[in-house]
């Protein structure tokens, strides 16, 4: 046997030895990098810095150029987006290849919610609240990715959204900064896998920085005007959690915020995230955004954007030209200093040696390993996995759900009940063999049916239009049925980028559909798939049974008849605030509390209220049904008080009291009852997702120090505060037990 000194004395050495390899790997990279900028021609450097869209597709307005070609052999194109598969990367990258420097280049591409196997839309990820989950569905998106060519992925969105008139609320994790940044780090995590260079993994690139999600009236693009305070508290810790989890890189915003475009804001990009933050990767500019800023009226021309986007800190332009065209005579004329460009050049070219692209251009272009990924069986089944703890219940009177796999005739109503595309929702991709592919809603029930069972179908209406024309037909189908499954919602482009509605109801006359259709007298479930919360105020009223199912991707049709069927009990919860109307938005769970707070929905005299309707929204953050029952006993404390340095820890039992296994996300709320500044009525400070088998019990312990308890105070200093504090734990923002605590000095 070894001497335990020895064996011990074996490990440190070894451990020694790795680190000082590692080390010099850096130093080696860092000076390959600087190897190579010694050589590069200020108009090459430029070419780093410039990025176009690929020949073959656009995601945004398309500017074509007819000597892209040559650009690329002539080494002024660093990166390419939207260029997929290995035939097409390989080919771009050989012309780069005949550079005078031989650089190689970038795929980046817009893999939101999965490549091959899509998932579902970010925000109903976030719904599941499962943190693991939702970094494998990342890690599957870039395995799938990597293996045609990409190198990077314009992903994770990580703004937060209080207002869900904005089309892009489906790209992020909704309106929680806690949830948000273990969400952002976990997809950072995923898809940039055992790091740089690994053949299944991707650079990841956080966005919009900064503040995107709050634009005015909710509207694609527009002005952003917040205190710095709500910036820092609210808005940037998900992008602090990106940049500490290793992202590779960042893009800014098309918003200005408080008067200065994101793009040209030096504020954001040079002082905090280079800064503060001490970002080590790069900054690619958001579609044609540096240009965009002569429209903002901050730029007088490209000459200028150029030069205000890269002295504030934008290391790369997407479709803009303006570096390309501007940047070198800028420097000679002293309006960028070189050690501006060698910077952002240099961030550029690590990243290419990192990802190994120097040693090989065509690391990631193998056509074996795109035939493995191209329908790999284990991705579909952790996809329908990941889409069935997104399907949120939101009502569920007599326990109609889970339906019995017996019944004798099933009605399927609703211009989604046969969807295949809109399954995918907005920012997927359309393959040749999607029709098969796609599970659709009847194809899901139908495999869960027994032989002796029948499913008759009327689409009923369209998704967008004033028709009724096939009513008459859906309410018979309707009454010759013994459970109907009416399918509604939003269709695959009504949400997503330059998408924001001023209306968020149901689209056209699909709620009339559900009230036709309900006047049948059978039992109704309604399915409605969103990119969004939506407004359907007489259906939650009405309707007994409802499920939210967002847009599931590939696997939608199994999913939700897993979770139909009681193959899987629902335990998604919401992560953004269901509001009643759209005069209630923007309406979030951790609002400031006013000096005339209502007590309740009904008191209206003289409180902030409205006189119209409740304060309260239509579905809180953070709820979701479940097919059992949990019951929370009270919270306990191990002390009341504590000091900085001490920790506390709330405890709370959870028991089973239904007649099904169950998940349950179990929410840790806190209120800083008195600071020198407002506090919200409630933080989301901590969560975990149990599993209780029937009649089973659970105790939950969470641990709480100073830590939870910072906050911004008016001099931005992340600060705490000795004083009173109000502790909640429950299954929902608005559905918590509570306890008083103290934070002494």
């Amino acid at each position: 046997m070894f001497n335990p000194v020895f064996k011990r004395s074996v490990i440190l050495f070894i451990a020694l030895v790795s680190f000082i390899v590692c080390t010099a790997q850096i130093k080696t990279i860092d000076q390959r990098v600087d190897s190579v900028l010694k050589l590069m021609t200020l108009e090459e450097k430029a070419g780093q810095m410039n990025q176009y869209n690929g020949p073959w597709a656009a995601t945004g307005p398309l500017t074509n150029d007819n000597n892209l070609l040559s650009q690329i052999k002539d080494g002024k194109v660093g990166s390419m987006l939207n260029v997929t598969g290995v035939a097409r990367t390989k080919e771009l990258q050989q012309l780069a290849m005949q550079s005078r420097l031989k650089i190689p280049l970038l795929f980046g591409q817009d893999v939101i919610h999965g490549y091959r196997t899509i998932f579902p839309i970010p925000l109903g990820e976030a719904a599941s609240w499962d943190i693991p989950a939702m970094e494998q569905s990342a890690r599957i998106a870039a395995t799938e990715a990597a293996a045609v060519g990409v190198h990077w992925t314009f992903a994770p969105m990580v703004d937060i959204a209080r207002d869900p008139r904005w089309g892009r609320v489906m790209e992020g994790a909704g309106e929680d900064p806690y949830l948000g940044s273990l969400i952002a780090t976990a997809r950072v995590k995923g898809f940039q896998g055992k790091g740089f260079g690994n053949t299944d993994g991707l650079m990841a690139c956080a966005k919009h920085f900064a503040a995107y999600g709050a634009a005015v009236g909710g509207r694609d693009y527009n002005s952003v005007d917040m205190s710095l305070r709500q910036l820092h508290e609210v808005y940037l810790p998900p992008f602090k959690a990106a940049a500490e989890a290793g992202a590779a890189t960042f893009m800014n915003s098309f918003n200005d915020l408080n008067g200065i475009p994101a793009t040209g804001n030096k504020y954001l990009q040079r002082d905090i995230l280079k800064g503060e933050w001490k970002f080590k990767g790069f900054v690619v500019s958001d579609w044609g955004s540096v240009g965009e800023m002569i429209n903002h009226g901050f730029s007088k021309d490209n000459y200028e954007a150029a030069m205000q986007a890269v002295n504030a800190g934008s290391d790369m332009d997407m479709e803009s030209r303006s570096y390309i065209k501007h940047l070198a005579a800028l420097v000679k004329e002293g309006k960028v200093k070189m050690n501006v460009i060698d910077d952002a050049v240099r961030r550029i070219l690590k990243k290419k040696f990192e990802m190994g692209l120097f040693d090989d251009p065509y690391k990631y272009s193998n056509e074996e390993r795109e035939k493995a990924q191209w329908n790999n069986a284990e991705h579909i089944k952790v996809a329908r996995d990941i889409s069935r703890k997104s399907i949120v219940l939101l009502k569920n009177e007599k326990q109609l759900l889970p339906l019995s796999k017996q019944t004798k005739k099933i009605a399927l109503i609703g211009p989604f009940a046969k969807a295949k595309a809109d399954n995918n929702g907005f920012w997927s991709y359309d393959w040749p063999d999607d029709t098969a592919r796609i599970s659709s809603l009847w194809e899901g029930v139908q495999r869960k049916l027994s032989a002796a069972s029948e499913i008759v179908y009327a689409k009923g209406c369209n998704i967008n239009d004033s028709s009724t024309a096939g009513f008459t037909e859906a309410v018979a189908v309707a009454k010759e049925a013994d459970i109907v499954i009416i399918s509604v919602g939003e269709a695959r482009d009504m949400s997503g980028e330059a998408k924001s509605r001023s209306n968020i109801h149901l689209p056209g006359v699909q709620e009339k559909l559900i009230k036709a259709v309900m006047n049948a007298g059978k039992p109704v479930v309604v399915l409605i798939s969103a990119g969004r919360p939506l407004i359907f105020n007489w259906t939650a009223d009405n309707a007994p049974a409802i499920l939210y199912t967002w847009w599931l991707g590939t696997e939608a049709g199994n999913a939700i008849a897993d979770v139909l069927f009681g193959d899987y009990n629902p335990s998604g919860k919401l992560p953004m605030t269901f509001p009643r109307t759209e005069g209630q938005i923007p309406i979030y769970y951790n609002h400031y509390n006013t000096g005339r707070p209502a007590k309740n929905d009904s008191d209206l005299h003289y409180v902030s209220a409205f006189t119209d309707l409740p304060n309260s929204p239509k579905f809180p953050f953070g709820y979701g049904l479940s097919y059992t029952k949990f019951d929370y006993s009270n919270i306990r404390l191990s002390k009341a008080q504590f000091k900085p340095g001490e920790k506390i820890e709330a405890m709370v039992t959870v028991h089973n009291n239904g007649n099904y296994d169950g998940e349950e996300v179990v929410q840790l709320y806190i209120r800083d009852i008195t600071g020198s500044v407002v506090r919200p009525v409630k933080e989301l400070k901590g969560f975990q997702k149990i599993t209780l088998k029937k009649g089973e019990t659970k105790e939950v312990r969470f641990t709480i120090s100073v830590n939870d308890l910072r906050f911004y105070n008016d001099k931005l200093q992340y600060i705490y505060e000795p004083g009173q504090f109000k502790l909640f734990i429950g299954g929902s923002s608005n559905d918590v037990k509570e306890v008083n605590f103290q934070l002494t000095k």
